[in-house]
Order: structure tokens, then sequence, then C-alpha cells
């Protein structure tokens, strides 16, 4: 038994060894044998006895074959690979089969041949597709078996969630590849409680603990492409319930595509349990500022930046060049560029946006078409430490891009922005409006010429600034995860959704416009932090759960921190051209009284005078307000700021060039 299982499985090698070309050779020949064997079953079935076959002599069993066999090539049948052959196959092959007696009948009766039995051809028709749907599936299922994956352990048992075609679609994908052992499915539909799927016993998913534990399964895939966050969600929380580690398909485009395979499973994403489905992007105002065009992205080594360098290289633009004063950061993303569109033309440039003469030589010399304006620092904390740096990166870099987009006629520039800059209690927030407000006055100088916009971010998950990959760290370091309130909320979007905000945002810009993306509903940063965990396999610890793995700790709020965020001042926000991406307009200072106003506070920052920066920043940002537990401004700032009005002192600095 044993020696005739080895002989079966080294003359399957022998068959999946085989050239294409010789494999099909092989299907014809065994199908030249075997079709006239079964159009003389269908004469026997029809006549009745073995003598009155041989009359009509031997050219019916081989011309009706050869028609058959030409129609099964025109269908597709010798093109398909055995291994994967499906049901939409068979089918046409079917209807090709049918096509073929049709044929034959028709020739008969043009020849007026009327000795052969013509009910005896639809009798062929069952005879004949009988053999090819038993031949191809036996033939799939021995390859399938002599397979070397199909021999292979499998690295663990899974129950896939969702028992629809998506799900029956990679259970024999599964059953392929032998990396992975289907055992059954899990559906919310009650109708399909102890129903066969795809050859796999279905369970309600209330049992999906109790099943998981009898059956030994190490592994969910949630195989429900139309499932929302919530649905996951709660299919994680299931799942963790029973120590089964969680994996999703990627999208509904592969489902479309028929192309689910074992490669199509990933890990859960925060993005997916956030309770708000990916704003999808407009295809033609994506690409309207790149394709075809020198764009110049600041700060392109950033987590923003990097990821609007990714999405502007796939469509076709003239130049990319990405500015960037980390030399590490800028290598890094010219490298990942260069890798995956070796035939783009990208250009680095190293150095910072605060130097004038830097930023217009660049625009100048290559003929910038579209600026992306994501050179910024924006970690709150750091920056209301580092006031003086921070300010004078933030407003200086915006000044110094928007002055040379106006004076070289860039077509497009855009600045992201925060939702930080909306009523900010922060250093941070304060100077990203400032930035705004610079834009905003470039926009009035322009007037028919550079189409200055903003574009306002919610957080960001997995950028530098977020807390997403700090709480991942913490909890792979046991904990605690350090929240700084248990009421704070934020709005978050992912990084490809807020590269794509900003593409299609200079699409749409009219001038001095302020783009905000509808978000939905805030996050609780609580929740987030008790998702993640959850998808870490883990449980929280807490009064009620001594024994669980990781603490959520309150720390309470930083300098400059808000318990929630907004996206507008005002409440006047309209929808755009895009259905998910909401506009407004914010009120304007003088372009000349914001440059004066500026020089001062560049002086501030010159001097690290922090009470007065706080002062400049609240004249320039009337509804910045300070929290109270910062540094106290001290009494006499009126006085300092008065000093100010001798501006002979501050056109001896060098630095006041730059907002002229």
């Amino acid at each position: 038994m044993e020696t005739s299982q080895t002989f079966a499985y080294r003359f399957g090698l022998a068959l999946v060894s085989m050239s294409r070309r010789s494999k099909v050779a092989l299907m014809i020949v065994v199908d030249l044998v075997s079709l006239p064997l079964c159009f003389f079953v269908a004469m026997l079935l029809r006549v009745g006895h073995a003598g009155a076959i041989v009359d009509h002599g031997i050219a019916p069993y081989i011309l009706i074959p050869l028609i058959t066999i030409s129609v099964f090539a025109m269908t597709g049948l010798y093109g398909a690979v055995v291994r994967f052959i499906d049901q939409r196959l068979l089918t046409a092959t079917g209807f090709g089969l049918a096509l073929a007696i049709l044929f034959t009948y028709m020739l008969l009766r043009l020849l007026d041949y009327r000795g052969l039995p013509h009910n005896a051809l639809m009798i062929y028709w069952f005879t004949a597709f009988s053999y090819v749907v038993t031949s191809r599936l036996v033939a799939r299922a021995f390859l399938r078996n002599s397979n070397p994956a199909a021999r292979m352990k499998p690295e663990c048992l899974v129950g896939i969630y969702g028992a629809g075609e998506a799900g029956s679609k990679l259970a024999r994908a599964m059953r392929v590849n032998g990396r992975y052992l289907p055992v059954c499915f899990f559906d919310d539909k009650r109708s399909l409680d102890q129903r066969n799927v795809a050859g796999l016993k279905v369970f309600h998913s209330e049992r999906l603990a109790e099943i998981v534990n009898q059956r030994r399964i190490g592994l969910i895939v949630i195989a429900i492409p139309s499932a929302t966050a919530e649905q996951r969600r709660e299919i994680m929380y299931r799942a963790n319930r029973s120590n089964a580690r969680v994996k999703i398909l990627c999208s509904l485009m592969e489902l479309a595509d028929n192309a689910i395979s074992t490669r199509s499973i990933r890990d859960l994403k925060v993005d997916d349990l956030l309770g708000r489905e990916p704003i999808r992007p407009d295809p033609d105002l994506f690409a309207r500022c790149v394709r075809g065009k020198n764009v110049l992205v600041t700060g392109g080594g950033g987590s923003i930046g990097s990821e609007l360098c990714r999405q502007i290289i796939t469509l076709a633009p003239r130049t990319l060049h990405v500015l960037d004063h980390s030399e590490y950061a800028l290598y890094s993303i010219e490298s990942e560029l260069q890798a995956r569109f070796p035939d783009g033309c990208i250009v680095s440039h190293l150095g910072s946006t605060c130097d004038a003469g830097l930023v217009e030589r660049i625009i100048d010399e290559h003929e910038i078409n579209t600026i992306y304006h994501a050179a910024a620092y924006k970690h709150v904390p750091l920056v209301e430490s580092n006031m003086a740096e921070g300010v004078r990166n933030n407003v200086m870099s915006a000044q110094v891009v928007a002055n040379a987009a106006h004076k070289l006629h860039v077509q497009t520039c855009v600045l992201i922005s925060s939702d930080k800059a909306v009523r900010p209690t922060s250093v941070m927030g304060a100077s990203k409006r400032v930035a705004e407000l610079i834009f905003q006055a470039a926009a009035l100088k322009a007037a028919a010429g550079t189409k200055f916009c903003m574009v306002r971010f919610g957080n960001v998950l997995g950028s530098s600034g977020s807390v997403v990959p700090l709480f991942r760290k913490q909890i792979e370091c046991g904990g605690p995860i350090t929240i700084t309130h248990p009421d704070i909320v934020r709005y978050f979007m992912s990084i490809p959704e807020a590269a794509q905000l900003v593409m299609q945002a200079g699409a749409m810009a009219t001038g001095g416009d302020v783009f905000a993306m509808d978000m939905g509903e805030p996050v609780r940063i609580v929740d987030l932090a008790r998702t993640m965990i959850a998808m870490s396999g883990l449980s929280e610890r807490n009064e009620k759960n001594s024994r669980g793995d990781i603490e959520i700790r309150f720390v309470g709020l930083r300098p400059g921190e808000k318990l929630y965020e907004e996206l507008f001042t005002a409440s006047d926000a309209v929808r755009s051209k895009h259905p998910r991406i909401m506009t407004t307009t914010e009120y304007v200072i003088d372009p000349e009284e914001l440059n004066q106003q500026l020089i001062y506070l560049m002086v501030a920052c010159t001097t690290n005078d922090r009470n007065m920066i706080r002062f400049l920043l609240q004249k320039l940002v009337r509804e910045y307000t300070p929290r109270a537990n910062d540094d106290d401004m001290s009494e006499d700032i009126r006085a300092l700021a008065g000093a100010l009005a001798s501006t002979s002192r501050l056109r001896s600095l060098s630095l006041v060039e730059n907002f002229r």
C-alpha cells in the first residue's frame, strides 16, 4: 500500500514537472481516446445492442470527437491549469459541448445524412460532459495531493469568519496552498448554522470561542470584505477570548478580481477598527496637480511627506523633488522610491525650508509647478518646551515657501496644517495657524496667479507624532500604556488618506481655501488603547481584572494639550467637489500688517523671549489661549511690546530679509 502511494506521488510529481506544451498534448491524446468511447456509450444507450452500432462505420467516431476537441480548445479548456480549474470553466465547457453537438447536427442535416440517430447526440452530450467534469476533477485532486505544499504540515488550523463567496474562495485557496488548514466557518446568519459550505461545516458566531477550543483553531480569518469597523472589532474581541489570532482579507477589489489567495490574508491594523470607513480619492482630483508636472515636497522624509512622495510617484509626474533637512530621512525615501519606481525621475535636495535661497533655486532651476509644504515641527510638548525654534521653523519655512511660490509663479502651493491650529492652546497649534495666515495673505497677493490653500489634518495613524507607535512600544514592553486624560478624544486618519487629501485639495483650490476631511466621530484615546491591547491578544489590567496583562495609566494633560480638537473655527464649512472633504474660509490679516508682526515674532525667537513669543502669537492668532498651567506671562509684556516699535534695531537683523 505504501509503495503504491509513493509511486502515485512520484507519478504526480512527474506530471507537475512536465512542460506546459507536453501537458496540453497529453490531455488532447487522452481526450482523443476517451471521447470516441463516450460516443460509443451514447450509441449503445440509444440503439440498445452493439451489433447495430458498427453499421454506421467509423467516421462518426472520428469526426464528432474532433469537432468536440476543437470546441474545447476554443473555450479555453486546454489553456487552463488543471490544479486550479473551477466551476466557471467547466460551465463554459458544457456550453461549448452543446455548440459542438448543434454544429454536428446542422452538418448532418446539410449532408442529408439520415443513418445516424440524432437523439444519440443528446445522449453524447451527457456522457462527454460527465467524462470531462470527472476526469478534470480527479486530475485536479491527484495533482494537488502530489503538490509538495499539500504534504506539508499546516502551520495552524483556521476558522474562516464569513461563509459567503469570499470565505469559500479563501477555503479553496488554503487547501491548494497547504500552509493553512481550514476546518470550519463561522457566520452571523442563523440560516447557515450547521450547513456545509465548500466542504466545511458552518457554526453560528456565538459559538466561536467554544468551537475554537474544541477544534484547537489557532487563527480566525475575517472573510467579510464589507464588514464594518464595529463588526471587525466585535469579531476580534470574541477571538481573543478564545486565544486565537485574528487576520483579515485585504480588500473588496481582490474579491472582484477573483484573485483571493493565502497572500490576501493580512494582520488587522488599527485603521480597520476605528469606526470610520476609509475615504476613497476622486481619481480626477487626485492626479490633476501631479501628472506630467514638476512637483516639490518639502519635509519629504517625514511621515506625511514620504507618503505624499509614494502617492505622487504613482501618478507619473514629470519630476518629483524631495526636500528635507534630515540626511537619513532623505536617503531612506529616495532609496525606497528608486527601488519601487526605477524609471521615475526623483531628485533629492538636502537642506532647510527656512533657507530662502535654496528654496528659490530649486523652484527656479527645475520649473516647479506644484508644491506640497509638509516640513514642520509637529510634536506638541517638544515645541512647547523648545518654543523659539519650533515657532521659527514652522513660521519662517511657511513664509519662505509662500514668497518663493508667488515670486516664481508656481501654479499650486498647498500647506499641510493641523486641527491643532483651530482655537489653539499650544505653541505648535498657534504656529501652524500663523503659517495658515501667511498662506492666506499670499493668496490675496497672488490674485489670479498661484493658488494657495491649506489642509488640516486630525491625528495621522502611524505618523511620527501619533500615539499608535507609542502605545505599540509600551505594549511590547509590558506596559503601562500612558494616557493623559480618560476623556481625551481625537480625530484619526490613515497616512494614505492624509496624502490623498492633500493632493485633492490642491486640485480644488481657488485661493485661500481651508480644507479638512469629514472624519465622522472622534475616537476616545482610551478606547484606542484598549483596542490595541486586544489586537495584541492581551487583556487590560484593572480593578476588575487584576490578572490582566497591560495597565492603562492616566498621567494628566501635557503643556499645550486639549481634551478635544476641532477642524474649523466657525460652523460654516461646506462640502467641496469631493463629498467627504469640507472647505471653509478663515479670517485674514492684511499682508503688510502681518509682515510687520512676523518681523517682531522672529526677533523674539532670536532672543528666545518666551513671554514675548506668546504675546505676539496671541496678537496674530486671536483664538490662541495658552493653558493656565503653562508658564505665566510677565506683567510687563505690553511694555516689552512697545519696545518693538523701534524698528531700526529690527531691520539690522539679517533674518528680516526673509519677510520682505
